[in-house]
């Protein structure tokens, strides 16, 4: 769940930061005292809920409000004040709720479950995959230990071709470039393939690899990787990308190329870490 905070009273904001990430410590929680700021990242971010103070700026919360409704029309605003006389203004807009300054707990608590617009909640990924920068895996926030490397780089190819069949001649070409798809190369990835799925079967993540006689995939559905947020818009994933991808492989190149490509595109032409 995403979820910001908009005052221009910083000390305000904070102590709203405060609350909400002790009731909804999983939440990507966010506070801003610059109204532009909401407005751009509203426009770039998917937002569950936004707590808008009434007075901040030269917008009222109401203009605030309309303004963010427009963008993402299903987004649950609640009106944070120290007054009460905009309450029928804030319910014509059809807002989520509304809490009098100072907020209390178990007031923000009860705004929470009863939203007007309830996220989707989907189950939490036990596998995060970073990409950006060198290639981890990590499984329930702890770092997956490999038995070899050659198992991390298959994964990592799996992960880069994004569901994608992959082959096993494809798959050896790759852990050896050098070398000819001969019996041993055969026997070899083979092996690095049994000993990945050992890896993964012991960490309950057997359907993580599709595996057939042919060839090999991985499940895109259960993973949270970097790489595929982006690819699905997540400006703030992209943000995170330096110019680095997977640097521990040479075959990852040609994707450095494309995000690069597709960084310069979404940031109007310019790429920020040069």
């Amino acid at each position: 769940m995403n979820i910001i905070v908009a005052d221009d009273e910083r000390l305000a904001m904070e102590n709203m930061l405060s609350l909400l990430r002790k009731l909804e410590p999983d939440a990507v929680i966010i506070g801003f005292t610059e109204t532009d700021d909401v407005f751009e990242y509203i426009e770039n971010n998917h937002v569950d809920i936004a707590f808008l103070d009434i007075e901040m700026g030269e917008y009222n919360g109401i203009e605030l409000a309309k303004k963010c409704k427009d963008i993402a029309p299903y987004l649950n605003i609640i009106f944070v004040t120290g007054y009460s006389e905009y309450m029928i203004d804030a319910f014509r807009l059809h807002a989520s709720g509304y809490l009098v300054k100072p907020v209390r707990s178990a007031d923000l608590k009860a705004e929470l479950d009863n939203l007007r617009h309830p996220p989707e909640y989907k189950p939490k990924c036990r596998v995060r995959i970073q990409t950006f920068g060198f290639f981890e895996v990590f499984v329930d926030s702890i770092p997956l230990k490999f038995t070899r490397t050659k198992c991390k780089e298959c994964l990592a190819y799996l992960i880069d071709r994004r569901g994608a069949r992959v082959t096993y001649a494809e798959l050896a070409a790759v852990l050896w470039e050098d070398c000819a798809y001969d019996q041993a190369v055969q026997n070899n990835t083979q092996k690095i393939v049994s000993d990945l799925a050992k890896t993964l079967r012991e960490m309950d993540l057997e359907k993580l690899i599709i595996r057939s006689r042919q060839d090999i995939a991985v499940d895109t559905t259960l993973v949270d990787c970097d790489y595929y947020a982006v690819l699905d818009g997540d400006m703030a994933r992209l943000n995170t990308f330096m110019g680095e991808y997977m640097s521990n492989y040479s075959w990852a190149e040609f994707t450095v190329g494309e995000l690069i490509r597709l960084k310069e595109e979404m940031k109007g032409g310019k790429s920020e870490w040069l």
